[in-house]
């Protein structure tokens, strides 16, 4: 009986770290009054974009040798967050920034 009780229960520890958002809201990231990625938003500034990007490649590369559907959960919250930025109007202004090879042109 106590045997069945602990599998039981190591059944339902599992099912409860299942349902912590480890994509959208990492426990790590989210532990303090500020949110990690709003630190990084601050400091980088301007080359936020390139820290976005960055990630998305980084999720996408490993996808298939680490955390496979998670990982890429992670690269769609990156997209998703760059696509926020680069639309930002926030300041009145559509940023729609589009890079073509060496040459930037914003439209």
């Amino acid at each position: 009986m106590i045997v069945r009780h602990l599998e039981y229960m190591k059944m339902r520890l599992k099912e409860e770290e299942m349902k912590k958002d480890m994509v959208n809201r990492p426990e790590h990231y989210t532990n303090s009054s500020i949110e990690t990625i709003d630190i990084i938003e601050s400091i980088t500034a301007e080359g936020f974009h390139y820290y976005l990007e960055g990630n998305i490649l980084k999720y996408l590369a490993r996808y298939r040798h680490k955390n496979g559907i998670q990982d890429l959960k992670k690269a769609q919250w990156y997209l998703n967050k760059l696509i926020e930025v680069q639309y930002d109007t926030s300041d009145g202004n559509v940023h729609t920034e589009v890079r073509m090879d060496s040459t930037t042109r914003t439209t």
